[in-house]
């Protein structure tokens, strides 16, 4: 994981520990960096707030003599890149579903994002991840428009051992959405999790029908699935998305097979929503919380 990113942390360690840290020479190498973060699909504004951070702090940075400069380096970038990955906050998925337990009300959460990025797997991932903590759940198939959505859906749910609750093609998707809010709060269950169509960024009908199904169920939390794999397009998917509804966290799925990095540091940033989630594997329980600190160590080492 990572692997091409922490390749250009390493060599920037190795040019600033043979580098006078001062005048064009450190920001020769600064930029240089930049640029190679730019390259694993770091964001453009997120890789030059990275640059003049390390340029500021490496230029007042003091190294005490016989010692090697690449540790001190480390603990900067480290600082740097926490900076980033922090900027949005947190969200507590779990956390908010128990909240709304304890108060008699099914949790609701919809999922939205463009197909392909894992949208479907992760509701199932979810499921699976909550059941195991004890939570009853159902889903919503309200991609009602993609052949084979709700088959597909309703195999991930009979593999995690839940229900879903279905339509015809061609239904309304916000009309499931209700139906499966009502069925959960006359049985008391405590997840509702909503599976959309895939709506590419650019179809105006689909992004009002996803508008439809926020304003119908009201959801607790809207997440945003991205595929980790897609760098720089899971920043702009974001963008467009946010425009059509208020998006409260994000999930990055396939984050395992990200051998760049970019987005995982790039995404929360940008968007000021907290990543919440990460896939990191293809079993229903390779779904995990999000975490910063681990994120960092691995790219740094």
């Amino acid at each position: 994981m990572f692997d091409r990113l922490k390749a250009q942390f390493s060599n920037f360690y190795d040019r600033i520990a043979k580098t006078e840290l001062k005048g064009k020479d450190l920001e020769t190498v600064v930029d240089e960096f930049e640029l190679s973060l730019v390259e694993n699909d770091v964001a453009v504004s997120v890789a030059e707030f990275v640059g003049n951070e390390l340029k500021e702090k490496l230029k007042d940075a003091q190294f005490a003599r016989f010692t090697d400069p690449r540790a001190r380096v480390k603990v900067i970038l480290q600082g740097v890149l926490m900076s980033v990955l922090q900027r949005a906050g947190t969200l507590d998925i779990f956390s908010i579903i128990d909240k709304k337990k304890a108060a008699g009300e099914p949790a609701i959460i919809v999922f939205i994002g463009i197909n392909g990025t894992g949208k479907t797997t992760s509701v199932a991932k979810l499921a699976y991840i909550l059941q195991k903590k004890g939570r009853s759940v159902i889903l919503a198939a309200s991609d009602t428009y993609r052949s084979g959505s709700i088959e597909q859906l309703e195999e991930h749910a009979r593999r995690v051992g839940v229900r879903v609750i279905r339509h015809q093609y061609g239904a309304d998707p916000a009309a499931v959405a209700f139906d499966a809010v009502s069925y959960a709060k006359a049985h008391s269950i405590n997840v509702v999790l909503i599976d959309t169509a895939g709506r590419m960024q650019t179809n105006k009908n689909l992004l009002e029908e996803m508008r439809k199904i926020v304003r119908v169920t009201n959801p607790d939390l809207t997440i945003l699935v991205v595929d980790a794999l897609t760098g720089n397009d899971a920043v702009e998917q974001g963008k467009i998305f946010s425009e059509a509804v208020k998006i409260d966290g994000i999930i990055l799925a396939k984050l395992d097979a990200d051998v760049k990095g970019g987005s995982a540091i790039s995404l929360s940033y940008i968007m000021g929503k907290p990543v919440a989630l990460v896939g990191t594997g293809q079993k229903y329980d390779d779904l995990e919380p999000f975490q910063p600190e681990a994120i960092v160590k691995n790219l740094i080492g």
